[in-house]
């Protein structure tokens, strides 16, 4: 027996997703669920997928779909995938501290795909009635809501959730430029050779 709990919750009351670019992502109280779509009839040799306890890799038809550190440590070797369709990946991974303490992922990877914190505090309302399940199993907790002060998203996680967006969008200006300036560089060599072989 796992020294986590299974109980279906997201199965009887749904699940709040994280919409992508390449699909969603969803949690619960001890897994992260990650759905990426592919092109129908995609054949599974196709599809590479690699989880290591911090970092996460999916390539499909040689092309990177996402890659980085994850959010949290994760159990790699109990972590599985599945092609449904042959439209959509369906990848499972364990929550490593999912027994040792209360963990909602605000993000997948470290530093992308970043849930905005309706999404998040909706996560975590469902987070909060799935542990009330695991307390309680002679009670079914899946129609259930919670107090009407808990709707409310903080003021913080609105500032905290800014702040991330604005450091992922630093840094990816920042690489475009890194970009920008070696084809400058590359530009300007090529164009001095061939000043100097006579052919400009």
């Amino acid at each position: 027996m796992p020294d986590y709990w299974e109980t279906n919750f997201d199965e009887r009351s749904g699940f709040v997703p994280c919409q992508t670019p390449w699909g969603r992502w969803w949690q619960t109280v001890a897994e992260v669920h990650v759905e990426v779509d592919v092109p129908p009839g995609t054949r599974a040799k196709f599809i590479q997928v690699s989880v290591k306890p911090s970092h996460i890799r999916a390539v499909v038809l040689d092309k990177v779909i996402f890659e980085g550190p994850l959010f949290a440590v994760v159990r790699a070797d109990e972590a599985m995938w599945t092609l449904e369709d042959k439209k959509t990946i369906h990848l499972v991974m364990t929550k490593a501290d999912a027994c040792s303490k209360e963990t909602a992922w605000e993000s997948l990877l470290k530093d992308d795909f970043l849930a905005d914190p309706w999404t998040f505090h909706e996560m975590r309302k469902k987070l909060d009635l799935e542990r009330f399940q695991i307390e309680n199993p002679g009670f079914d907790f899946s129609g259930a809501t919670l107090k009407p002060g808990y709707d409310k998203v903080p003021d913080s996680m609105i500032e905290k959730w800014a702040e991330k967006q604005y450091a992922i969008q630093e840094k990816e200006i920042q690489a475009k430029l890194e970009e920008a300036k070696e084809e400058v560089t590359d530009y300007i060599k090529e164009s001095s050779e061939k000043s100097e072989d006579g052919l400009l």
